[in-house]
């Protein structure tokens, strides 16, 4: 087990799940019930956190999955594993730049980012929305990540869970306040057309590393 890797893993992992919410799904619905609800700041974050939670949970439910698979593999490949999981990195990143440059966004929720929140609705229904949104629309653009950390048993995947769920939060919490602090002046547009090129070099160069470093 090189540790230099697993460093690797840990950044290429904040860095994904940071970029990734970046999308508007991920704070600008919050705003707009915020605002059309008239919440306090406070309970506008404590809802972005909460929704923030279950999109983690959901997530590192699904890395579950992914580890339990990846293990069994581990004891049938042997040596052959970090090939195989860096080859399936790198086809990962490659076919985040070839939706780039294709033109396509990668991530979707089939709902618009600029979706508002029902001006009459009950707070409940607007926060069960909110929560609904993001709890079933998991980070997939992390369980690469999670499978590049096999080697490193269930200890690297609880370390790994509590990037994501750092990474999350910050980035969601952050880009929450920023855009209640001034939704006009604030934009993301450029960060968000270049995410899917970002994350895809980002895990190209995990999986080249993941091949050479640790067989």
């Amino acid at each position: 087990m090189n540790p230099t890797v697993f460093i690797s893993i840990v950044t290429t992992g904040f860095a994904v799940a940071f970029l990734h919410s970046t999308i508007p799904t991920h704070w600008l619905p919050f705003v707009l019930a915020w605002r059309s609800q008239r919440w306090s700041r406070a309970r506008l974050l404590g809802v972005t956190a909460f929704a923030a939670a279950g999109h983690v949970l959901f997530t590192t439910a699904l890395g579950v999955v992914v580890v339990w698979l990846g293990l069994n593999v581990d004891r049938l490949t042997g040596k052959v594993f970090p090939w195989i999981a860096g080859g399936a990195l790198m086809a990962f990143g490659l076919s985040y730049i070839v939706r780039h440059l294709r033109g396509g966004h990668h991530h979707h929720h089939g709902h618009s980012h600029a979706a508002e929140a029902p001006t009459q609705a009950s707070d409940r229904a607007v926060i069960l929305g909110l929560v609904t949104l993001l709890a079933f629309s998991p980070c997939e653009v992390f369980l690469p990540v999670y499978l590049s950390g096999i080697r490193y048993g269930w200890p690297g995947f609880a370390l790994l869970s509590l990037v994501l769920a750092g990474a999350t939060f910050a980035g969601m919490m952050l880009f929450t306040s920023l855009a209640a602090a001034g939704l006009q002046r604030f934009r993301l547009e450029a960060l968000e057309r270049y995410e899917g090129a970002i994350v895809g070099t980002l895990l190209c160069l995990l999986g080249l590393a993941v091949m050479f470093l640790e067989t």
